[in-house]
């Protein structure tokens, strides 16, 4: 016994129990580590965080010892004492919280638009009465949504600014920027660390520079050659200052550091500097001081980015006489400003060369640093504002025999609601644009590379497209949006505008869609609504069959054209020449130049090497591979273009079968539903695409299925089918009763106390409640998931943890739609059969009978809600009640020993 106990140790300290640092077994381990010193565990957890053991997880228990003068119950003057404190704090905390809101909801966007109103009045009385109109209550809330839109813009731009600082610090400044810069003094020893990111060595090759691929809307930008280095000055604008700057021009002017904008050390401010400091949410004031420098650079970012550039463009419009078609375009304001930046733009290009012909090194260089910020400023706005809105409108205008429309409706739209009706069809456009995109990358992981060589790939890990509006030209950037445009709005003619005109040429009663609402529909809008974006879309965008689906078309769509035209090798490469040269390719980490590996004595592919080489990091996404050879036929030119016809043809035909297959289908099965009334165009085609889906599964589901034999097929079957009979039974009980039940009792709490007057009686549609409750049901659920764990977070867990393969209905029923259907019922019932049948009895008037029908369901609601306030008041109370104890006669806490009470409570049976 004496040997066990000496072997009892610590297991932090590993030192045995003493007298006044006895050993505690606080958890359930056991062995070496059962044993620890309380002061060694509160050491622990202080530093760790935590409140239970890493290993066995259970949570330690500590009981608290309190004075031996403590009374059995606190007195009254403890408890006031320590409530007044208490609500001191309480109130201490609002007004600096309060404070906080004031001076980030309140006074920051306020001052922000009202400085910005002062600016852009244009009178010298505004900035005279601006003290004033800070202090107006006109128009605040109005004021202060405008202002927090201002103040976001402001810090987009700022960040923005300092990321583009850090784009151009890293990833090396434009050949134009950097040349003829001078040496420091001390550049002898030192030449080479202070180049420029982007300025390699002599000996460098050009191309070791990697240029990034570019954003979605640019995908047919044609490449250039790789002996071009991307950043040299090629630029027309700037070709102006070549030689102007002379070898030895004078330090003074200029200096390599110029990069180093960051004045104020923000790597030490920011290390200091957290959220809660930052925001006031710490208590202290020095958010005072943050919400004066967020005043003053949003004060300053408004003057500098929308002030000058917006008069600037005002003059030129003006003395242009342009001013008519500005303020008939709806958008008078931003048109003036891209304006104003154009020239700003042109201007330091201007003052850029005269600074390099006056060998004004750091002019020239802060110059054409802010010529960058103004460049790559146009060009966002041109990728992501200007293109999508060419290509949704250009959707449009080719859509409108499709919906029965017009120009002149589309006109009428604008002017009616010019900002609604741009924002939409800059949507469409950008959706366009990335499923165009996304298409893109698909083709890759089936094509050979080197097939869509002049289409640049998003996957690739170096892909910048800030660092190619960096180092590019203007024209080039050109160049490529107009190849964008064109290849994107022939994409819309020949699946769209083509399929529309061949299908009012074949079927002509089968256009136009129905895009109108109709309230004598026998259907709610609402409740088809809600169908749709709560089962149908959430089935078609939660499965990732269908792009493995469009993957093998595209893959069988390949091989066919490939066997037809002569075209595999050139399509899909030499597969067999690949995997016996694997083992080569992945001995050399160089790959070897492509005519090397082309050894069937073929004809060089049909561009340049040169170019492949270029481009070989990008064509692939899975990583840089070599220039794959393929077998040159005959003709191949003609070949190509028969193949580019078959692709036009196929494209043409998928999009007919897409535009009427799911909508007919939809319209076919919604008849039987609605009869002949007509629906929006959106369910129908929503519910035939679901069909068709469904269909498509269960066939691909049946062809996997057949090599595995009768027995095996009758089984899947039997097993699907008992699958779908209880996913059935589940989704009438959890999708069809609950919501009902649940949009009901909505119905009868909220919504008829609210809107029918009590001499009116309320009439209750089943669908549009069940379609409000199956949102409620979400809801509720989601909040159930994020809330704390309780049996209903735990059950519908459960019941996503198993899915619908792994089904269990008696799980579900017992546990989940049997307690819910009952706490529905109970709740519906109780308070009609107390209105209905108690009520009448105790002999009240017709009237007080009908205000207990009516008024029953929200006083029952107000009661239970009392109830659950006190209820959680009387514990906060007991809360406070215990602290109050244990700051006034607490002194010390004593470690529990866990002990293992079913074992004890076997033990006690058995004696």
């Amino acid at each position: 016994m004496d040997t066990a106990e000496e072997a009892d140790i610590c297991r932090v300290c590993r030192s045995e129990g003493t007298s006044d640092k006895p050993l505690y077994h606080p958890c359930v381990c056991t062995g070496s580590i059962k044993f620890i010193h309380q002061e060694c565990l509160v050491q622990w957890l202080k530093h760790s965080r935590k409140e239970y053991c890493e290993l066995c997880k259970h949570r330690f228990a500590f009981t608290p010892i309190y004075s031996p003068d403590m009374p059995s119950r606190l007195p009254i003057q403890d408890i006031c004492a320590g409530l007044l404190s208490s609500v001191g704090t309480a109130i201490r905390y609002w007004f600096h919280y309060t404070l906080v809101a004031f001076a980030w909801l309140g006074v920051v966007p306020l001052t922000a638009c009202r400085i910005y109103k002062c600016l852009f009045t244009g009178s010298v009385s505004s900035l005279l009465t601006l003290p004033l109109d800070m202090l107006s209550t006109e128009n605040l809330l109005a004021d202060c949504l405008q202002g927090c839109f201002v103040v976001t813009c402001t810090l987009c731009a700022f960040i923005s600014l300092v990321w583009l600082r850090e784009q151009i610090v890293h990833g090396g400044a434009p050949h134009w920027l950097e040349q003829h810069q001078p040496p420091p003094p001390n550049a002898a020893g030192q030449a080479n660390e202070a180049q420029a990111p982007g300025q390699g060595a002599a000996d460098e090759p050009p191309a070791a520079q990697p240029a990034p691929a570019d954003p979605p809307a640019q995908n047919e930008a044609e490449p250039e050659p790789p002996d071009v280095p991307p950043d040299q000055g090629d630029d027309p604008e700037l070709e102006e200052e070549e030689g102007a700057a002379a070898e030895d021009a004078d330090p003074n002017n200029g200096a390599q550091d110029d990069m180093n904008w960051n004045a104020l050390e923000w790597d030490r401010a920011a290390e200091e500097l957290t959220w809660e400091r930052m925001l006031g949410l710490d208590g202290s004031l020095v958010f005072l001081e943050h919400v004066f420098w967020v005043v003053s650079l949003n004060t300053l970012f408004i003057l500098v980015f929308a002030f000058c550039p917006y008069h600037i463009g005002h003059f030129s419009v003006v003395g242009l006489g342009f001013e008519e078609y500005v303020q008939a375009s709806h958008f008078e304001g931003l048109i003036t400003t891209i304006v104003g930046y154009i020239l700003l733009a042109m201007t330091l290009i201007l003052c850029h060369g005269m600074a390099a012909l006056v060998r004004f090194q750091r002019s020239r260089r802060l110059l054409g640093v802010c010529y960058i910020v103004v460049k790559v400023s146009l060009l966002v706005v041109v990728e992501i504002g200007v293109f999508p809105l060419i290509c949704g409108w250009w959707l449009d205008i080719c859509s409108l025999e499709m919906f029965d429309a017009s120009l002149k409706d589309r006109e009428l739209s604008f002017k009616s609601a010019p900002g609604t009706t741009m924002f939409l069809h800059w949507l469409v456009g950008m959706v366009y644009v990335f499923y165009f995109a996304s298409f893109i990358l698909l083709l890759r992981e089936v094509l050979r590379p080197g097939v869509l060589w002049f289409l640049r790939n998003l996957n690739d890990p170096d892909f910048n497209p800030v660092q190619e509006m960096i180092h590019l030209p203007i024209y080039r950037h050109l160049r490529r949006f107009i190849l964008s445009v064109v290849v994107f709005g022939s994409i819309v003619l020949l699946m769209l505008w083509m399929p529309i005109r061949l299908i009012k040429l074949l079927l002509p009663i089968f256009l136009p869609y129905n895009v109108m609402l109709y309230s004598d529909a026998p259907v709610s809008e609402l409740s088809l609504e809600l169908l749709l974006l709560q089962v149908v879309l959430p089935a078609l965008l939660e499965q990732g069959h269908t792009r493995q689906w469009l993957k093998g078309l595209v893959r069988a769509w390949t091989v066919s054209a490939g066997y037809l035209l002569d075209l595999h090798s050139y399509l899909l490469g030499e597969q067999e020449d690949n995997d016996a040269n694997q083992p080569v390719n992945n001995n050399n980490n160089n790959n070897p130049p492509p005519g090397h590996h082309n050894n069937n004595n073929n004809p060089a592919p049909a561009v340049g090497e040169g170019l492949h080489a270029a481009h070989q990091a990008i064509l692939q996404q899975g990583g840089p591979v070599g220039f794959q050879p393929y077998h040159r036929p005959l003709r191949f030119p003609f070949r190509i273009v028969l193949l580019i016809a078959f692709m036009c043809i196929t494209l043409l035909v998928a999009s007919l079968v897409c535009l009427t297959l799911p909508v007919f289908t939809g319209r076919w099965l919604m008849s039987f539903w609605t009869g002949s009334s007509k629906i929006h165009e959106l369910y129908t085609a929503a519910c035939g695409l679901y069909v068709c889906w469904l269909s498509i599964r269960g066939v691909t589901v049946l062809l996997a299925w057949m090599p595995q034999g009768r027995i095996v097929i009758a089984r899947k079957v039997q097993e699907w089918t008992l699958m779908i009979l209880k996913t059935l039974v589940v989704a009438l009980l959890v999708a069809g009763v609950i919501p009902l039940l649940l949009g009901l009792l909505f119905e009868l709490v909220i919504v008829a106390p609210l809107r029918v007057p009590l001499d009116q009686t309320p009439l209750f549609y089943p669908w549009q409640d069940w379609a409000l409750g199956v949102l409620h049901a979400k809801i509720i659920a989601a909040i159930t998931l994020m809330g704390p764990q309780w049996w209903l977070k735990t059950v519908i867990e459960q019941v996503y943890a198993n899915g619908i393969r792994n089904i269990d209905l008696q799980f579900i029923i017992r546990k989940l739609a049997a307690p819910v259907i009952s706490v529905l019922l109970l709740s519906l019932c109780v308070p009609y059969v107390i209105a209905a049948g108690v009520v009448p009895t105790v002999g009240v008037t017709p009237e007080m009978e009908i205000l207990m029908q009516r008024r029953i369901y929200p006083f029952l609601l107000m009661v239970v809600s009392l109830i659950g306030i006190l209820s959680f008041q009387i514990r906060q109370f007991k809360r406070l009640y215990e602290h109050i104890k244990n700051d006034k006669y607490l002194v010390g806490q004593r470690l529990v020993n866990y002990e293992r009470k079913a074992a004890r409570a076997n033990t006690e049976v058995q004696g």
